[in-house]
């Protein structure tokens, strides 16, 4: 294995780091899909756990663990800096204020949730797929993106929406942002599974990497273990 970091496995972390930055601007807004709620950060957060699958699957649990605290690092200062942005006095002429303020000020509790989700639903996605290839052994990538997409989404929305939105919002509505959410991305899973496969396969060939994770610690702590 190639001990430099590579073009391909900057560019995912950075769309990965990217993609969780926007999802939770757009997540603000809320829609219903065939009547039920959802948010619209549905069109963009699911791309990020078909990049953890392909960075675990690639180079292992240690790199995603290292991409998943940077991009929380990211996500952390992109919140700060909302804030602040949103804190400073307005110019005079400027009459947006309050829209702006609407999108971008997140109140302690949605950042809390939106911090917590993504690393519980992160790194719950790339334990399952580095155990499963594991016991499948590297065979069946189809099989451990799903699953792993399954447990990870299920986690990430059920504790963004349960923090963010419960005594909120009625129960039942919390409720069925929670399954049309994981249904909604598992099936974008699949649905893009066969472009996941390819993109794999190629980065595995240039890259000359095909990680097992049969020697580490899956602490999530220990990002000095790269």
């Amino acid at each position: 294995m190639k001990n430099k970091v590579s073009v391909s496995f900057m560019l995912m972390g950075i769309l990965f780091s990217m993609c969780l930055v926007l999802s939770n601007i757009l997540a603000v807004k809320q829609f219903e899909i065939l009547g039920f709620p959802s948010t619209a950060g549905l069109i963009i957060f699911p791309i990020s756990y078909v990049i953890n699958d392909c960075i675990t699957e690639v180079w292992g649990f240690r790199k995603a663990r290292l991409i998943i605290w940077i991009a929380f690092a990211i996500n952390f200062l992109a919140i700060l800096l909302f804030q602040v942005s949103v804190a400073l006095p307005p110019a005079a002429h400027w009459g947006m204020q309050n829209s702006y303020a609407s999108v971008l000020a997140q109140t302690p509790r949605i950042a809390l949730a939106s911090l917590l989700a993504f690393l519980v639903g992160s790194f719950l996605n790339a334990f399952v797929m580095s155990k499963m290839k594991i016991l499948h052994k590297g065979k069946k990538f189809g099989q451990r993106a799903v699953a792993s997409t399954i447990v990870g989404e299920l986690a990430d929305t059920f504790v963004f929406t349960t923090i963010g939105f419960l005594f909120v919002i009625p129960l039942n509505v919390v409720i069925q942002i929670i399954v049309v959410e994981t249904v909604a991305k598992t099936l974008f899973e699949i649905l893009v599974l066969p472009v996941t496969r390819r993109v794999v396969d190629f980065v595995k060939q240039t890259e000359e990497t095909d990680v097992y994770d049969t020697d580490i610690s899956y602490s999530v702590i220990k990002i000095n273990e790269i």
